[in-house]
């Protein structure tokens, strides 16, 4: 890449930060407090009722033997630096994510063995004290001492010199969930600890909650990141918030509880909204399935708290029936046999797109309960060319145009210029739904080139059709089967899509060239397996693809 284009990319990625991220780093970068490892405020009496949490699944399988992100690993380094792991892998090992996970309580001396090795052997600085694994690492503890097994003296001190520190180094050059997790913990820190101290820390955590609950979780209901593993995340945060807030009644004012309450509400319908007839996520932008708790079981939490919430499972219309997210921008279609879900989301936020992949215009769709057309999800953070293939529009079941990303992702975490969708159009009939939408990220390409795309479905099918305005010289759509389904070629234009539970469909090509693809899926952070692709090379500017499942 030339110097120039290297300026332009800077330039377009930087142009939407918020000034408070330029002088936030700075602040972050220079500011070096002492740790203050005074005794801790006295444990404030629990008052009212702490409602059973979302459950992860367990991570420990022996005294200090993990396994995250699908990979196991042994605590063997003294200072609890496994310099041989991935820094996601490393963030989790301080995350003690065990600590509340399934049948805890049956681990629990491996727990504090673990907690008092922690506090020994990493006393400040390194990965436990960045923000991020800090302030889920006091939430956990906490969340232990409320389920019954109470913090010991030397944890509450620690505990309180942790909230000490986070208080001094919160993220406002990241902004977004990091933000949000380290207000969060002020908020448990402030509420279970007695005294003025705990008080300036619950002030401060409910005014940047207060702050950022609105700017981060959208009228329709969705995160503002618009990636459904983040928004499950974001749910359980503000579902705890809601716990710790009933089991100290009076400690967080009546009206900043029904807000809570009135926001995870619409988020767990969006939850809803967005989930496959599996009961799971679907996978747009960064999203892997066993990251957050699964959607039921965050349904479940809602209910306990007191929240209306419905059944993950949608009836089965007798018509195709639309629900739109406009504000996210994501679009559900549920059939009598089928259901699909559509991006027709920008990128975003502008001044946070982190977590967003070059998937506009992309869809999943689930057959007979089962998933068949799938994006190729997310398998890895950081940087390296498959973080990049994995974020890139060819590993997206969408239209990808001389082989350039809608948006610019680069660089493990950056978007530079982005697709915005233009001309969303839905039209709903009796038996037949059509929505049309394009975007113009291919129009910083030569010839401004812009993709246009329908889906049209009927009782028992689905006509996807694109097209290219403006010259190119190759485009293709592309569709990513699912690793469980079987893909038959009938012909030079017609797959038949067996399912794993016995059901059928038949893709046909009337327009464009058809050929079958070696294509991967990641549904879970560390696993990725091969599969099938069906790319459509576009034809007189076209493709048209026809899904039938009668």
């Amino acid at each position: 890449m030339s110097q120039l284009a290297k300026l332009g990319l800077y330039w377009h990625t930087l142009k939407y930060l918020k000034p408070i991220q330029f002088h936030g780093r700075l602040w972050f970068r220079l500011r070096r407090p002492r740790l203050d490892r005074s005794p801790a405020p006295s444990l404030r009496p629990v008052s009212g009722v702490w409602q059973a949490p979302a459950h992860r699944a367990a991570t420990m399988s022996g005294a200090r033997e993990f396994s995250f992100l699908n990979e196991a690993g042994t605590l063997t380094r003294k200072d609890w630096e496994e310099t041989t792991r991935s820094k996601l892998w490393l963030y989790n090992l301080h995350y003690f994510d065990d600590l509340n996970a399934v049948d805890a309580p049956a681990r629990d001396a491996w727990h504090i063995a673990l907690m008092d090795d922690w506090m020994q052997h990493h006393p400040v600085g390194g990965t436990g004290w960045e923000p991020y694994p800090c302030s889920l690492r006091i939430v956990n503890w906490i969340k232990r001492h409320l389920d019954g097994r109470p913090l010991g003296s030397d944890q509450c001190d620690s505990l309180a010199a942790q909230a000490r520190w986070l208080s001094q180094r919160l993220e406002w050059h990241l902004l977004g969930n990091h933000l949000f997790v380290n207000a969060k913990a002020l908020i448990f820190a402030g509420i279970c600890f007695d005294g003025p101290e705990s008080e300036r820390w619950l002030a401060k955590g409910l005014a940047i909650v207060a702050n950022e609950l609105h700017e981060q979780v959208l009228p329709d209901g969705g995160n503002f990141e618009r990636s459904p593993m983040y928004h499950a995340i974001f749910l359980e945060d503000l579902l705890d918030l809601l716990n710790i807030a009933s089991s100290f009644p009076g400690r967080v004012r009546t009206k900043v509880e029904k807000d809570w309450r009135g926001t995870a509400s619409r988020m767990a319908a969006w939850l809803r909204a967005t989930c496959h007839p599996d009961g799971e996520i679907s996978l747009f932008n960064d999203a892997a399935i066993g990251v957050a708790p699964p959607p039921q079981q965050l349904l479940d939490y809602a209910a306990r708290l007191g929240i209306d919430t419905p059944a993950l499972a949608w009836p089965r219309p007798a018509k195709p029936v639309l629900t739109a997210l406009p504000d996210s921008g994501y679009l559900r279609v549920d059939l009598p046999d089928a259901v699909a879900l559509l991006d027709v989301a920008p990128v975003g936020p502008d001044y946070l797109p982190g977590h967003a992949h070059a998937d506009t215009l992309s869809f999943e769709l689930s057959v007979f309960g089962d998933r068949v057309v799938v994006n190729g999800g997310t398998s890895r953070y950081g940087l390296g060319q498959e973080r990049l293939r994995e974020r890139g529009t060819a590993a997206h079941s969408t239209v990808i145009v001389d082989g350039q990303d809608s948006s610019e992702v680069w660089g493990g975490f950056r978007v530079a210029r982005r697709a915005r969708p233009v001309g969303l159009r839905v039209d709903t009939g009796v038996n037949e739904v059509v929505v049309s939408c394009a975007h113009d990220g291919y129009k910083r390409l030569p010839g401004q080139p812009e993709h246009h795309r329908e889906w049209r479905w009927r009782t028992a099918g689905l006509t996807v059709s694109d097209r290219v305005t403006g010259p190119f010289s190759l485009a293709q759509a592309r569709y990513h089967f699912h690793p469980t389904v079987q893909v038959r070629p009938e012909g030079d234009q017609t797959l038949r899509l067996m399912l794993p539970h016995g059901g059928q469909l038949r893709l046909r090509v009337t327009q464009g060239v058809l050929r079958l693809e070696t294509s991967s899926y990641a549904s879970a952070f560390g696993q990725v397996v091969a599969t099938a692709c069906a790319v459509v090379d576009l034809r007189d500017a076209q493709a048209r693809v026809d899904f039938d499942w009668t």
